[in-house]
């Protein structure tokens, strides 16, 4: 599986925000996103519990070999000052994790259209239970990782 997943940490304050965050995901991954919850308020963040803090899509089967497809060949390359990606960035059961540093870099969203630039996480749940090999397969699947 794949998991996309963007915070909204002004959403409280702009619902207006947490829409957009939406609907660029949901552009970017062929799917309706699920709005996350705060499950603890927290006062120094001006958090309350049950507030929006996120926006995450989890893909499986034809849509995610499509989306891995798209960011292996077309979103990756657009990186600015992109040197290869890291490859130490494994959980222990064998999940490799990524950070994107705004949505723009997909060709489905249009940078003039976009009000708000945001990050998003993308983690590739792989059923190995195995760095190494999980790896590999990543390098077979042409994701470009640093020598």
């Amino acid at each position: 599986k794949i998991v996309v997943s963007m915070g909204v940490g002004r959403g409280r304050e702009n619902p207006k925000f947490v829409e957009a965050v939406a609907a660029d995901l949901a552009a970017i991954t062929g799917q309706k996103p699920q709005l996350t919850r705060a499950r603890k308020s927290v006062s120094n963040f001006r958090l309350r519990e049950g507030d929006v803090v996120g926006a995450m899509v989890t893909l499986r089967g034809p849509r995610m070999y499509e989306f891995l497809d798209r960011l292996i060949s077309v979103v990756i390359p657009r990186i600015r000052d992109f040197r290869g990606l890291r490859p130490n960035s494994f959980d222990a059961q064998g999940n490799y994790s990524m950070g994107l540093p705004d949505q723009i870099v997909f060709p489905e969203i249009r940078a003039d259209k976009v009000e708000h630039f945001q990050g998003m996480n993308i983690t590739i749940g792989v059923r190995n239970g195995d760095p190494q090999r999980s790896l590999e397969m990543l390098r077979l699947f042409g994701m470009p990782f640093r020598s």
